[in-house]
């Protein structure tokens, strides 16, 4: 077994790892991050957040992700049973200067991350999966146990470890810390399409979010000509499957009449695939000699496009910490708390709206939205990403919050009738248990 040393270990070559990696290693610490499989590779999540720009030029790759996107203006929600949609801009936020987004292709954008940390400094090992994590008594170093693609096994002593490797949990795992969210259940099933129609002009690359009665699509164009689409079901109707996946994808999208419409034309340009997007947090977020980020330490669900966001917001954060950490020990115990509090407040903040998303007075909300009291503006800066900065939109958003309850009290049997539908939704089909494609 060969054996190495670092004063950083990376577990994942995910955003969240890349950034923390390339953000370590630029400040002179020497990192070593490992990616279980070698860039380019495939992965759902294609849509960015106005908040995620900033970070984009943080780590120095704004250009590069210019090149391969689309630019994303905004998000249109639609339901299928009135025909109503409402389209959001994202120019109309609080903070007004973050007026788009992208949408990218993952397995580019991830590769651009990926070498971006390289060229830093990182020494990065592709096709290396991280097998255990071993602590020391004292507390003190750790040990990466890894293997490679030929059966090489390695190891790394390092003083700390950054588990980035996404919905693997490595750590959480390893510490038996992960719990599944009781509040929230949902499964993926999704596809790439080609020749679907889009809307035109700049609100070509906009996502578009479709209810139906299981839940909700997403619609996503990409630089390319393709569009990624997916459908986020509750389990007990993915439960229901006794076709192909591809044949019971197919057959949910035609429970959409309006999204069926934009893919009447459509071709399927990838195999469809399935997971169980089961809701997750852990309850540590860093240790003594660890950290965790991104997906890694927490995952509720894709409808306002985060993972991205928190992924490179985490990833910046765990660079600042873990700098103290190592250059100033007797400010560690601080650095813990700064980074915990921000890690939970991402989570924290778009779970209320996730929660609800589905929810009829929810949906009226977003349908016919109004600006009171800057509520509209407030909502906006919450689907831009703006919830780490100084915006001031916390007042407004506890009036808009206020408002739903109201609205949620003054028609209290739908509320019920909906509660209760929700309760039953979200019970898990098979604990734990991933569809299969």
């Amino acid at each position: 077994m060969s054996a190495g040393s670092c004063d950083v270990l990376v577990i994942g070559g995910g955003p969240a790892g890349s950034v923390t990696a390339g953000m370590l290693a630029k400040r002179g610490f020497h990192v070593v991050l490992l990616e279980k499989e070698r860039h380019p590779r495939f992965h759902i999540g294609e849509s960015l957040l106005p908040a995620n720009l900033p970070l984009l030029e943080q780590f120095g790759v704004a250009s590069q992700v210019r090149a391969i996107g689309i630019e994303k203006w905004g998000a249109e929600f639609i339901s299928p049973w009135d025909g109503r949609q409402q389209e959001f801009e994202f120019a109309g936020s609080w903070n007004k200067s973050m007026p788009f987004a992208y949408q990218v292709r993952r397995s580019e954008f991830d590769e651009i991350l990926f070498r971006r940390a390289g060229f830093l400094g990182a020494e990065v090992v592709e096709a290396c999966r991280a097998t255990d994590v071993e602590f020391s008594e004292a507390g003190r170093d750790v040990r990466v146990l890894a293997s490679l693609e030929d059966g090489k096994r390695c190891a790394w002593a390092a003083r700390y470890v950054v588990d980035a490797s996404g919905r693997d949990t490595l750590l959480g795992n390893r510490l038996h810390s992960k719990r599944r969210n009781k509040k929230h259940n949902s499964a993926a099933i999704y596809a790439h399409f080609t020749d679907a129609r889009r809307n035109s002009g700049k609100r070509a690359g906009n996502i578009s979010i479709f209810w139906f009665d299981h839940g909700w699509f997403w619609f996503i164009p990409l630089a390319d000509g393709a569009t990624s689409v997916g459908a986020v079901v509750w389990p007990g109707y993915l439960k229901t499957r006794s076709s192909s996946i591809e044949e019971f994808f197919l057959a949910t999208i035609a429970k959409c009449a309006p999204l069926a419409e934009r893919l009447a034309g459509a071709h399927l340009a990838t195999e469809v695939t399935a997971t169980g997007n089961y809701s997750y947090a852990c309850d540590r977020t860093c240790g003594s000699n660890y950290f965790l980020v991104g997906d890694a330490y927490a995952f509720i669900d894709p409808v306002f496009s985060s993972g991205v966001m928190f992924a490179m917001q985490n990833a910046m954060a765990a660079a600042d910490a873990i700098e103290i950490c190592l250059r100033e020990p007797e400010r560690t115990a601080a650095a813990h708390r700064d980074f915990d509090r921000l890690m939970r407040h991402g989570p924290r903040q778009f779970s209320w709206f996730i929660y609800r998303i589905t929810n009829p007075t929810m949906r009226e909300l977003f349908l016919d939205p109004k600006n009171f009291l800057r509520m509209q503006e407030a909502l906006l800066s919450v689907l831009a990403g703006d919830i780490f900065g100084r915006t001031p939109i916390w007042t407004s958003l506890r009036l808009f919050k206020l408002l739903y309850y109201l609205l949620s009290l003054a028609h209290w049997q739908r509320t019920l009738q909906a509660s209760r539908r929700r309760r039953s939704d979200i019970r898990p089909a098979e604990p734990e248990q991933r569809p299969p494609n």
